[in-house]
């Protein structure tokens, strides 16, 4: 039995439902009362992390694509959930609730790999983490506040890789072929990729903000930065959105507070303010993309394809060399030579109550992220 925490005022009740989406009533049970303790409100909160934070109550968003025609291009079922479609036996999954289990008490909901992927009861979340009832997408969604993680401000419903069992084993992580006994981690190099949509990001927030208005939908993590994040991020007030992805240079020790973001605008534009033309080279809503992270030796090879198999489509490439440090001329980048480092991939809502400036309405007001993969996988 999969267990479903159900925001009631400030206090986290819980209730025990079949999360299998075969379980129909169970189904409509739960989005019936979410639906009806959407109106329900809650104090305000600091923006820090604690156990009374939790998702505002509200009905699943909306689906940005419906055609069943999907489901049969990319042989989903609308049925199953998301770890019946998808090989995700490598993966956990946080979502934006408090997590109910003694050991995390206070903390974010994780999902462990056991979980995830149980064969007689494989896990879904009715608002954050599901099947799409048309196209059979795997759907992740986020609120603009929740429970977060320990070292960020930003809620999310991310799959995180985990090659290993034992969370603190180099076996879990992967990393590049310089780094120093590459062989007593889980992998040298990897492969993600992902043929997807983003359906929404939130449409409040600072327009001054680079976070307002955008999600992470693919990364890869190391110890202390990330060498890649791939975000979206659409002013309300346009028609097409922009993905770019950040290189955050590896900076250490005393000078980790100068690590920066080196941004790369792959289709649209990114730094987009109030008043700024629409990016019409790139990306709408619920517009189908696709991106490639692989890994080879120390180098990181990106492929992103916009009307995938289409007359139109449209491919830039990218390859950044790992080990190097001192991209594009950063003296404090050390390069991610003898770091270890994991891939994640999903909705990580970049809106926020706090430095983002983002409101917390609920789905009906539009405070939220959602994104949906047609093809998902990793190869490690």
């Amino acid at each position: 039995m999969g267990i479903v925490p159900v925001s009631l005022g400030t206090k986290n009740k819980y209730l025990e439902v079949n999360m299998h989406t075969k379980n129909k009533i169970a189904a409509v049970v739960v989005s019936a009362l979410v639906a009806g303790l959407a109106g329900c409100s809650t104090a305000s909160s600091p923006d820090t992390a604690s156990a009374t934070q939790q998702a505002p109550s509200a009905t699943q968003a909306p689906s940005a694509n419906n055609d069943p025609q999907l489901a049969v291009q990319y042989n989903l079922d609308v049925n199953k959930v998301p770890a019946e479609n998808f090989d995700l036996s490598k993966f956990k999954l946080n979502t934006p609730r408090d997590d109910n289990k003694p050991e995390r008490a206070g903390k974010v909901m994780e999902i462990y790999k056991p979980m995830l992927n149980d064969k007689a009861n494989p896990f879904s979340d009715a608002e954050w983490f599901y099947t799409d009832s048309i196209t059979g997408a795997m759907v992740f969604a986020s609120p603009n506040k929740a429970m977060t993680t320990p070292n960020s401000k930003n809620a999310r419903s991310e799959l995180r890789a985990m090659l290993s069992d034992d969370y603190s084993s180099p076996k879990n992580n992967f990393t590049i072929a310089s780094t120093d006994n590459a062989e007593a981690y889980g992998a040298i190099g990897g492969h993600m990729s992902a043929t997807m949509s983003v359906d929404w990001v939130s449409t409040s927030g600072d327009y001054k903000k680079n976070g307002a208005f955008a999600t992470v939908i693919g990364q890869i993590h190391g110890s202390k930065n990330e060498p890649l994040k791939i975000m979206y991020r659409k002013l309300p007030e346009h028609e097409y959105g922009s993905i770019y992805w950040n290189y955050e240079t590896n900076a250490l020790g005393d000078d980790y507070s100068k690590r920066r973001d080196i941004r790369h605008e792959v289709f649209g534009q990114s730094g987009l303010r109030q008043g700024s033309e629409d990016p019409v080279t790139g990306i709408k809503l619920g517009e189908i993309f696709s991106y490639d992270v692989n890994v080879e030796g120390d180098i990181m090879h990106l492929t992103f394809t916009k009307n995938p198999g289409k007359p139109n489509q449209e491919v830039k490439t990218y390859d950044i060399d790992l080990a190097k440090g001192e991209y594009q001329g950063d003296k404090y980048d050390q390069g991610y030579a003898n770091d270890w480092m994991y891939f994640k991939a999903g909705t990580y809502n970049q809106c926020n109550t706090g430095s983002s400036g983002c409101a917390n309405n609920g789905i009906e007001a539009g405070d939220y992220s959602k994104v949906s993969f047609f093809k998902f996988s990793l190869d490690q």
